[in-house]
């Protein structure tokens, strides 16, 4: 459905659409349905609620690019900042479309502002600058036009609601010949043209984070064509694919996209090995197969860590499972943040790693699944076996040394805070010292990730909330020791040097060195040595037990 009528005119009314065209307006939907019904009985009208958009109110910085250009330079604002200005949300990520050089355009502005320039695409004539401010960081691309004018440009884009623009000559102006702004009124996510899927097959991995980004529906035809184009995401270089893909599972509502791509056609030349998942059945206490289990292990892992955002969400709150994650964990939230904001590679946040461990942490279960002679199904060493499919993985998609490590880690230790909490007893301060010993910075992400996987086990509701209870403190109880009392029973500083032992006790260096000193600092953790005289005393007893 083209639309022949801007809908801006009819903002916080109802309005009924058949053949492109508006035909009846009410303050309700039932009597807009009703009347359309009386003009149009034969057909089905669309009924909808044109939201009010606010006006187009772009950021300060807008006007300081305007002013840097060179005399006579043809520029435009396109794109998704002009969708999240109508949509009032914070822009920081700018794309300008310029009539000619775009490089020299990017230089002058970086000259001009005291900001960092460089080329992103040197032969497609891209240049990006880096604007710091006080209270905001801006990204600023320019591009030269795609194709001999502006309405080449954007009709060669994605999506119609990405395909708006604004001269920066006459900034109060909408640009929008492909109607992205009525699609963008309708929740539409629809093609920009027929072949805009096959010209770029990611672009239907990119339909489906917009969707659950803007909470849009896809266009019939647009889903289509991305179902039909699915096999051709072979053909995508890994680096593609992985950037597109992390920014679904980094982005709103990952279950549902997920749940979007295993419907389009698309998980499977992304992750293929998730496949195998669908049908695991598990034992007792779960009820879920592996791959539903997944799903919901990622859906509450977002919950949870919406709770535990540096804004304290009062309604989420509410809810007694995560309401007791927030009083539980409440107070690690500014030290949670930074922990997943941190970038391990590229513009890749922890939190973004977390999400993609999270749907892979059971990857090996397949494989492991044995059922013995009673009936009773086992996945034994699966965390081992999906920690090493992890690694294949992420290293196809040409992730980082630094979070492939660190994904297969999280994997690998992932029932970790389980087995901890199994036991009805607090955590020791051994215990919490092995635990960060094997996992590093990654045992934090492993802790948060144990919640999620812990309330994915029942689809039925709530889980038994003594048992929820006391795992909650035991995470607590690590994350305090991570964040509040490193020195205490994570990272104790070092009382002895080896040379000290070489030299108190006529050792060799060698390994036998190396592990005594671990031996002592794991007292030391576990508060059986205070200071050095303590430590060699313990290094001394040590060698005898030997």
């Amino acid at each position: 459905m083209k639309l022949l009528t801007n809908l801006r005119v009819y903002a916080g009314r109802w309005v009924a659409i058949a053949q492109g065209r508006v035909v009846a307006v009410n303050l309700n939907a039932e009597e807009a349905r009703i009347a359309a019904q009386l003009t149009r009985p034969k057909e089905k009208p669309q009924v909808f609620l044109v939201t009010e958009l606010a006006s187009l109110t772009f950021p300060d910085i807008i006007a300081d690019v305007q002013h840097a250009l060179p005399s006579g330079a043809r520029v435009w604002l396109v794109g998704g900042a002009i969708r999240d200005a109508l949509l009032n949300r914070r822009v920081q990520d700018l794309d300008f479309a310029v009539d000619g050089d775009a490089l020299a355009a990017a230089r002058a502005v970086a000259d001009a502002l005291g900001a960092a320039f460089y080329p992103l695409d040197a032969e497609r004539d891209v240049g990006r600058v880096i604007v710091a401010r006080a209270d905001s960081r801006f990204t600023l691309d320019f591009a030269r036009l795609r194709g001999p004018d502006l309405h080449a440009d954007l009709a060669a884009r994605d999506f119609t609601l990405n395909a708006l623009a604004v001269d920066l000559a006459d900034p109060e102006t909408l640009l929008d010949p492909l109607n992205g702004e009525s699609d963008l009124r309708l929740k539409v996510i629809r093609s920009c043209a027929p072949t805009a899927i096959a010209d770029d097959p990611l672009r239907g991995v990119r339909a489906v984070r917009l969707a659950a980004q803007l909470n849009c529906r896809l266009d019939k035809d647009t889903r289509a064509e991305i179902r039909a184009q699915a096999s051709a995401l072979a053909k995508i270089s890994p680096e593609r694919r992985r950037d597109e893909f992390i920014k679904c599972l980094g982005g709103a509502r990952p279950a549902a996209s997920l749940r979007a791509l295993e419907m389009l056609g698309l998980l499977e030349h992304l992750v293929p090995e998730l496949s195998a998942l669908k049908g695991v059945t598990q034992p007792p206490p779960h009820t879920l197969d592996v791959w539903e289990h997944t799903l919901a292990t990622v859906s509450h892992l977002d919950a949870v860590l919406t709770i535990l955002a540096p804004r304290h969400d009062v309604d989420a709150a509410s809810e007694l499972t995560l309401g007791l994650v927030s009083v539980q964990l409440g107070r690690h939230r500014q030290a949670l943040h930074h922990h997943l904001q941190k970038i391990l590679s590229g513009e890749r946040p922890a939190r973004w790693l977390l999400m993609l461990a999270a749907l892979l942490h059971d990857v090996g279960k397949p494989g492991a699944r044995s059922v013995e002679a009673g009936g009773r199904i086992r996945f034994l060493n699966h965390e081992n076996t999906g920690a090493d499919i992890t690694a294949r993985r992420l290293t196809r998609l040409h992730f980082s040394s630094d979070e492939v490590k660190r994904a297969q880690t999280i994997v690998a230790h992932h029932m970790r805070p389980r087995q901890l909490s199994s036991t009805g007893e607090a955590v020791s301060r051994r215990a919490i010292y092995r635990f960060f010993r094997a996992t590093g910075e990654a045992g934090v992400d492993i802790v948060l990730l144990s919640l999620a996987d812990f309330l994915a086990k029942d689809s039925a509701g709530a889980p038994p909330q003594e048992e929820w209870a006391h795992h909650l403190a035991v995470c607590a109880q690590l994350l305090t020791a991570y964040f509040e009392q490193p020195e205490e029973t994570v990272r104790p500083p070092a009382l002895i040097t080896g040379d000290d032992l070489i030299a108190e006790f006529n050792l060799e260096a060698g390994p036998r060195v190396g592990q005594l000193l671990e031996a002592v600092r794991e007292a030391q953790a576990a508060g059986e040595i205070p200071d050095r005289a303590a430590a060699l005393d313990y290094a001394r007893r040590h060698l005898a037990d030997k």
